[in-house]
């Protein structure tokens, strides 16, 4: 196995946005990058969560998403109450390098929620084999 797995981390993101406390932009912000990239999603989850009892209910909450990919997988976590966003884009070179494709990916949902700050990481794993 080879792949390419990138992290960003979001900071002093607009809380205004959409994509950070809506579950349904935020999917369809995740779903046009994803496509935008050439990459093929197979499946998806996202969850929206609620203020904890013991908190301002009127707090924003934030959303977590996953989009499974043919390639490998995105997964997104906003925290609307820290103005803060982390990315994680995993793909497989196995077959075809879609290093490129992740990013794309990548900078499409940075993009997306307009940060501050922004720490980005990359890793390649695994080993290549010819």
């Amino acid at each position: 196995m080879h792949g390419l797995h990138l992290t960003a981390d979001l900071r002093d993101c607009p809380v205004d946005r959409a994509v950070m406390t809506a579950l349904d932009a935020l999917r369809a912000a995740c779903l046009d990058a994803v496509h935008g990239a050439g990459l093929q999603p197979v499946g998806e989850l996202f969850h929206r969560f609620t203020a904890a009892p013991d908190t301002n209910a009127q707090a924003p909450v934030g959303i977590t998403g996953v989009v499974l990919l043919a390639e490998s997988h995105l997964a997104v976590h906003t925290w609307p109450e820290i103005a803060s966003v982390t990315l994680d884009v995993y793909v497989c070179n196995v077959g075809a390098d879609n290093s490129a494709r992740a990013h794309a990916l990548l900078a499409s949902l940075i993009e997306a929620f307009a940060p501050g700050r922004v720490e980005r990481h990359a890793l390649n794993r695994g080993e290549v084999r010819e």
